[in-house]
């Protein structure tokens, strides 16, 4: 199990507290790979832009209308958090659905 997201981050913090086999990834510092990213828009859609985040507020309105996986390679710490990959299957954010869909109480 992977988790991206951010080292810094207290979500991420609290859903590698309840997933101890999960494997941190820094978006930051490593990145995700295009293809996951690629199958997590197709799952999320726009969802995985996280529009609330500072790196967003940064962003200037030309650079808001690019398309989303263009951001997201650009600037991966625009993703929603954390993104858990798990045997093939995706979840977004540590949501109550995240939790169960991962049999963490």
């Amino acid at each position: 199990m992977r988790l991206f997201g951010l080292k810094n981050c207290d979500t991420c913090r609290k859903a590698l507290k309840s997933l101890p086999n999960a494997e941190l990834v820094d978006v930051r510092a490593q990145g995700v790979p295009g293809p996951l990213m690629s199958a997590a828009y197709e799952k999320f859609g726009k969802a995985l832009l996280n529009t609330r985040s500072t790196t967003w507020r940064e962003l200037d309105e030309n650079q808001r209308t690019r398309p989303a996986l263009e951001l997201l390679a650009d600037h991966p710490t625009l993703m929603k958090r954390p993104l858990i990959e798990d045997d093939g299957t995706l979840f977004l954010g540590w949501t109550e659905e995240t939790r169960q869909g991962l049999g963490v109480a």
